[in-house]
């Protein structure tokens, strides 16, 4: 039998994998619903705060759910229980549930969002796109051989498992070069650029941003903000595993396998498609 494991140990850990304190000022990270010294007894990892995981947490016996995105983001004013953010406050609570967020310090922390993209993508002697040393927004690095594009893009559908990209600007013949960035990152395109890129993926890109990248000679992708930030979820849970069995803690942790990108692929000749598939 393992040591008994609290919220307050579970904080621990996770500040020491990503510090809370490298959270951007506007962001929201840390133990969202939940009590310190509360047991814990099973732990699920996801993106997303959902009803659906709370759902799975509550099938699985798990009390504590990590997610990526913060539950509250912003000041709620109210708290209605027939609206979605009430609704799952409410969930939670009775379900004597845990609910923590990892968001921009799982972002800019070394071995965070964008590098797990970055080696799933055979990136070597990378570098924020922002920030000093191994800190900051977004990766940019090289390939150890030049890519055909066409390779490249078939390569990130792969890692994504994506069967669609969004890319702006004219795809290089050959590529080096490349800069990522988990989740939204339009506002790094120029810095990607500036450092040499010769593409850049990312998600959320806005459309003025891709017509500057279109005009400027940067190949940019939007990939998608859950494929480019779920990449992280299976390592996660890998990591909290091993730092809680190096204490001996052996409380469960796993990786959601129910929650799914809120967007869908709509075809005419096929409907609308899961975007993009989870295993």
């Amino acid at each position: 039998m393992g040591l008994t494991l609290t919220t307050r140990d579970l904080l621990e850990v996770l500040d020491r994998l990503a510090p809370f304190d490298l959270a951007e000022g506007w962001d929201n990270a840390g133990l969202m619903i939940g009590a310190p010294d509360h047991q814990i007894n099973g732990i699920l990892i996801g993106l997303d705060p959902t009803e659906s995981m709370i759902a799975e947490a509550i099938a699985l016996g798990a009390n504590t759910i990590v997610t990526h995105h913060p539950l509250l983001f912003k000041p709620a004013k109210t708290i209605r229980t027939d609206q979605p953010l009430g609704r799952t406050i409410a969930k939670a609570l009775a379900s004597d549930i845990n609910i923590i967020a990892c968001h921009t310090n799982l972002d800019v922390v070394n071995n965070g969002v964008s590098d797990v993209l970055a080696q799933q993508l055979d990136l070597a002697d990378c570098q924020p796109l922002t920030g000093n040393g191994a800190i900051g927004f977004g990766r940019i690095g090289d390939l150890g051989q030049p890519m055909a594009g066409d390779r490249l893009l078939a390569k990130i559908c792969a890692v994504l498992r994506s069967s669609v990209l969004l890319v702006a600007g004219t795809i290089p013949s050959t590529i080096s070069r490349i800069a990522v960035c988990g989740g939204s990152g339009s506002e790094l395109a120029e810095n990607a650029l500036a450092l040499g890129a010769q593409v850049y993926v990312c998600a959320e890109v806005k459309h003025s941003t891709a017509r500057w990248a279109e005009m400027a000679g940067l190949c940019l992708i939007d990939a998608g903000h859950f494929a480019t930030e779920n990449i992280i979820i299976n390592e996660l849970a890998r990591r909290i595993t091993e730092t809680l069995a190096t204490a001996g803690h052996l409380v469960p942790v796993r990786a959601t396998t129910t929650l799914q990108p809120p967007f869908a692929a709509y075809c005419p000749a096929n409907g609308c498609r899961p975007l993009p598939e989870i295993i």
